[in-house]
């Protein structure tokens, strides 16, 4: 069980959305978090709020994309707050162009953003956390869009970006267990937020630059209403993902009806992967084993 109450975290895309809700609950479990966001205002104003109402939080600006914004913002916030032991890299950010038309720079972004952004900052915060030998939890966001890749179409990069988050955190957990570090993967499946608007805010200017629009959505990514369906506010979606963190789940999960979306739009398609090769062995005889030695090198 990790310990919340007491513990200094940072939640990066923490001014908005997923990221607010997932501060306000670390506050109300007894943590002071560091409020990281690409947008400095969306940091102070959620940061304000829950000074106001008697919390610890300090606003920091961040870009995930960039590793010396990430370590200055490591920096800044243990200077606020003494060292993080809870680290929830959140921030994200979407798009719904298709494979064949999506512009290289619009790509680049969404898997610098999503995947290499969960990665880089847990590369910056690591290595102390495991030096103080104080334990702690690390927690990524990925999406029911990497989870189930299917359910949501025309969504390529972003699933793709998404579910190396899913094989991120779950082999982290095997390097960190011994450490006594927790690793989460929570791939929200539904919940509501201001992404698809302020989305174009967040883009690096050596990725376009910001913009002002709307995210595009066709009509055809949620035609079959597999998700969407009892979207939960951000702070609620934050309790979970604390439970998470203090039973030490591996995997977070929001909306119990989705169960089902997993057996019909993955689980299914592993079980027959596995049925396709059992048969193919029972026709061809299966394979000739080959042993590795604790060198690496192949033997048999």
């Amino acid at each position: 069980m990790t310990e919340i109450r007491g513990r200094a975290a940072v939640v990066t895309g923490g001014g908005s959305g997923i990221g607010k809700g997932m501060a306000l609950a670390l506050v109300e479990q007894g943590a002071s978090v560091a409020i990281a966001d690409i947008i400095y205002e969306n940091a102070q104003a959620v940061a304000a709020e829950i000074n106001a109402a008697g919390g610890k939080a300090f606003p920091v600006h961040v870009d995930v994309c960039e590793r010396d914004s990430i370590r200055k913002m490591k920096a800044e916030a243990e200077a606020a707050l003494g060292p993080i032991s809870l680290v929830l890299a959140n921030a994200g950010a979407t798009n719904f162009d298709t494979l064949h038309e999506i512009r290289d720079s619009e790509a680049d972004w969404i898997i610098q953003v999503n995947l290499m952004g969960v990665l880089q900052t847990l590369q910056a915060f690591l290595p102390d956390m495991i030096a103080r030998g104080e334990g702690g939890h690390v927690v990524g966001t990925a999406s029911i869009a990497g989870f189930l890749p299917t359910t949501v179409p025309i969504h390529t990069v972003y699933a793709a970006a998404k579910m190396g988050i899913v094989g991120l955190m779950m082999n982290l957990s095997c390097e960190l267990e011994e450490h006594r570090i927790g690793s989460t993967v929570y791939p929200p499946g539904g919940v509501i937020g201001n992404m698809k608007a302020g989305n174009e805010r967040y883009r690096p200017a050596r990725f376009g630059g910001p913009g002002t629009g709307e995210v595009f959505v066709p009509a055809a990514s949620f035609a079959n209403h597999k998700v969407g369906k009892n979207d939960l506010l951000p702070i609620e979606a934050g309790r979970m993902v604390c439970r998470g963190i203090r039973n030490n789940r591996l995997i977070v999960v929001d909306h119990s009806y989705q169960r089902q979306l997993w057996e019909e739009d993955y689980a299914s398609h592993v079980r027959q992967a596995y049925d396709d090769i059992a048969e193919y062995e029972r026709e061809h005889g299966a394979p000739e084993k080959v042993l590795w030695d604790t060198t690496g090198a192949e033997s048999r």
